[in-house]
């Protein structure tokens, strides 16, 4: 078995991440990965995460594949819609408040936590700079998410997605209207969208 091949075509199938699971469905042991890995044939991202040594990592589809329950907010999301100038620093996620992250993600990301009966509002998927589907909300979860979170994120950052959300095209504010009741804050973002708009 030519298992360089073999994991080639999983990498480009999966954004470039080798993910143990599935290189052991097709036949490639633990001990396999842990053998080309000291060859360096193959980089460790973290624990049952590797990538091809000439393959760029897609950190944002790496930090998404190692839970079902994380989806990228605050900064982070802002970016992948390009309501932000900048590069989150450190990316930013939202987990249900019954779920515990794995350290790794801890490590890697600042983690936000909400009711799981909220969880699900306006998820969807957003592509990564390197062109990879990813878990995100959608621009006016969003922007609901920043005003919740503005105390944290610094006024900065929380005007200015505020003023491109204002000026976008593809602003829908009842959307954002029925969000903001959902998430109690319907009467903040009135105020900060009567400045606005």
């Amino acid at each position: 078995m030519d298992y360089m091949t073999e994991l080639a075509a999983i990498a480009k199938e999966h954004g470039g991440i080798i993910e143990t699971k599935d290189a052991t469905q097709n036949g490639i042991s633990k001990a396999m990965l842990s053998k080309l890995c000291k060859e360096e044939k193959i980089h460790r991202l973290v624990k049952g995460q590797y990538i091809l040594p000439d393959d760029i990592q897609d950190e944002l589809l790496s930090i998404s594949k190692r839970s079902e329950s994380i989806v990228f907010s605050h900064e982070t999301a802002l970016f992948l819609h390009g309501i932000s100038d900048r590069t989150p620093f450190v990316h930013t996620i939202t987990v249900p408040s019954d779920r515990i992250p794995s350290s790794s993600v801890k490590s890697e990301c600042k983690v936000y936590y909400i009711k799981p009966e909220l969880f699900d509002l306006g998820r969807t998927k957003l592509m990564t700079p390197s062109g990879n589907a990813v878990p995100a909300y959608d621009l006016e979860r969003t922007i609901c998410d920043v005003i919740r979170s503005r105390n944290k994120i610094g006024t900065e950052t929380f005007l200015a997605a505020l003023k491109m959300y204002a000026a976008s095209q593809k602003k829908d504010l009842n959307k954002l209207s029925s969000y903001s009741k959902q998430l109690r804050i319907s009467k903040v973002l009135h105020q900060y969208l009567e400045v606005l708009l």
